[in-house]
């Protein structure tokens, strides 16, 4: 419970997999979408997507699952798209495919020159997604179907990532603001700096002028 409150439940497991990271709920609450990591014969590690019903036998359910990665997935406010990051094109780009059934519909490429975490407006209309340090946004229509137009630079600034393949960011429910890391010690952020040591000479006689002896 969010308010901290009775015991923790056991949602799911996968004895099979190395790591998985839940990143992103359907709409209705009923299934939670994970990132696989996987480390491959080659020696290498790649990403995939996959889903824990909630229901039923709660077994893992691959959604997609390449030779090349696909991360960061984020369901839609209405809970029929998810957008998600990928490197099928040779570099990182953000994706939306139909969900649950994510190859029953087409599949749009969002960003035109590189892109990743992407993130939806609480209304479903606008997309977001992080492109170096330019936070990029673009109108969409979720309904009947999906449809988007031209990305266009929201702003700029240097954030910090945790790890590329999560997810470094958030929105605030009416979606006016963003929650963002910055490094330490940038403009704003408090740093704590070298450490000094001070030396205070004849400290006993400053003590006798602020604690008079009785």
């Amino acid at each position: 419970a969010a308010d901290g409150t009775g015991k923790e439940e056991l949602l799911g497991s996968t004895p099979d997999l190395l790591n998985i990271w839940p990143l992103s709920w359907s709409g209705d609450g009923k299934m939670l979408v994970v990132m696989k990591w996987s480390a491959l014969s080659s020696g290498t590690t790649n990403f995939d997507i996959g889903a824990l019903p909630m229901e039923g036998d709660r077994k893992y359910r691959p959604l997609l699952q390449e030779k090349y990665s696909e991360y960061q997935p984020q369901i839609s406010p209405n809970g029929r798209w998810m957008a998600y990051s990928s490197y099928e094109s040779g570099k990182g780009e953000v994706y939306v495919r139909p969900f649950p059934e994510v190859d029953s519909g087409g599949r749009w490429q969002v960003s035109t020159s590189g892109g990743d975490s992407p993130l939806w407006s609480p209304d479903g209309r606008e997309l977001f997604y992080r492109n170096g340090e330019a936070v990029m946004a673009v109108s969409v229509k979720t309904d009947p179907t999906f449809s988007l137009e031209t990305p266009g630079t929201l702003f700029r600034g240097t954030y910090a990532f945790i790890t590329n393949y999560l997810h470094p960011w958030d929105i605030s429910p009416d979606g006016r603001r963003f929650l963002m890391m910055k490094e330490s010690g940038q403009s704003g952020v408090e740093s704590a700096g070298p450490r000094r040591i001070n030396i205070v000479l004849n400290w006993t006689e400053e003590l006798k002028q602020r604690v008079p002896a009785k």
